[in-house]
């Protein structure tokens, strides 16, 4: 009588856990659609930046820097020009005589100041 209880009771668990880990679904039990892949996956890109404009583009405001952009401009001492401090997660830059404070994941940038000259 153990034995059979027992048995009953390992191949209810073991069809439990099979139910629970089949492939093609998320964490949540939802399913994706065949042939779309995982919507959250960005194949290895980074999308948060935005397209190249070029050295002699003027920023503004709310604009996103493409990452070739945000990489040669120029990183800035923000204590030598006595810029105010960035937040977490942001970086100064100069380029045409402007300082960006911009977002270093996304290329957000937040805040202009014009430069009298090089």
């Amino acid at each position: 009588m153990k034995t059979i209880l027992t048995s009953v009771i390992v191949i209810t668990l073991l069809g439990a856990s099979a139910a629970t880990a089949q492939p093609g679904h998320n964490a949540d039990g939802r399913g994706h659609k065949a042939g779309r892949g995982n919507a959250g996956n960005n194949n290895g890109r980074h999308v948060g930046w935005g397209r190249e404009r070029g050295m002699q583009h003027r920023w503004n405001r709310g604009e996103r820097m493409g990452y070739n952009d945000w990489q040669t401009a120029q990183t800035v001492d923000y204590r030598q020009y006595r810029l105010r401090p960035p937040p977490r997660g942001y970086e100064w830059r100069r380029q045409n005589d402007q300082f960006i404070l911009v977002a270093v994941t996304t290329g957000l940038i937040t805040s202009i100041i014009l430069s009298a000259g090089r």
